[in-house]
């Protein structure tokens, strides 16, 4: 895949940062596992890392340029950053040793139960009411490292769960988007670093641990951009239409995974 899309993929990872919060997960794991497949079965653990470390520089800057007001909503949550950072470390770890076959799977059963449970479950579609400032996240102390651990293992960032937890707390789209950034931020950042610091493997001159810095390089050029307009002007989406369009984004990450040649 040449720089030139590589970069228009950056432009999409930009957009779904802002409007649904997945930081560029869901999009950089299939993008850099195609890129790098000639890594074979190194190549997975390459595009996971990758994807987090992407994840790090759109979740911190769109955390950055979110109105503080919209922040407030997370007042009292050291604790549960605390335990997603955890996960993330934990995960990231086990993502190094972890064979590839079984990951990518687990890439596609994860999306496709969270899937299944944004559709059949009542809550997320059309949300209960109740005023933002009273919601909370949603999370329950049991899932916070959990979730931390499974979202850095899988390269995915900790939307998927989170987003759909603050949605059931009674938040809009808007705002549950908004919140994931911060929180992805906390569990990107530890599996990040582990990345950075792993072994290289077979690749090792053309990466920085287990990151491929081309392709988040590449990403990156092209998402920062967008983040920077769209936080300043957020599109006008439905509340309900929002809520479709993200889960009709996590049936894309899946049938991405399945395409021939990713794995």
């Amino acid at each position: 895949m040449d720089l030139l899309a590589l970069l228009g993929i950056g432009v999409l990872t930009g957009l779904t940062t802002v409007v649904f919060g997945f930081g560029g997960g869901f999009v950089a794991v299939p993008v850099v596992l195609w890129t790098d497949r000639a890594l074979g079965p190194d190549a997975l653990r390459v595009a996971t890392a990758t994807s987090a470390a992407v994840m790090v520089v759109n979740a911190g800057f769109a955390t950055a340029v979110t109105p503080r007001p919209v922040l407030a909503a997370l007042r009292g949550s050291r604790t549960l950053i605390a335990l997603l950072a955890a996960g993330g470390a934990l995960g990231a770890l086990a993502a190094r040793y972890a064979p590839a076959g079984p990951v990518r799977w687990a890439f596609v059963a994860y999306v496709a139960l969270t899937l299944a449970d944004l559709l059949l479950r009542p809550g997320f579609l059309r949300p209960h009411a109740r005023a933002d400032d009273e919601a909370g996240t949603g999370l329950p102390a049991v899932l916070r490292a959990p979730i931390g651990a499974v979202a850095a293992f899988l390269g995915v960032g900790g939307s998927v769960m989170t987003v759909p937890a603050m949605r059931r707390a009674g938040h809009t789209m808007r705002t549950a988007t908004a919140l994931a950034n911060p929180l992805t931020l906390a569990l990107a950042l530890p599996a990040a670093a582990v990345s950075l610091l792993g072994s290289a493997g077979p690749a090792g001159g053309s990466l920085a641990g287990t990151v491929d810095p081309r392709a988040a390089g590449a990403l990156l050029l092209g998402a920062l951009p967008v983040i920077a307009v769209l936080r300043r002007r957020p599109p006008r989406i439905g509340d309900r239409v929002h809520a479709w369009a993200y889960a009709t984004l996590l049936a894309a990450a899946i049938a991405a995974m399945l395409v021939p040649g990713t794995a």
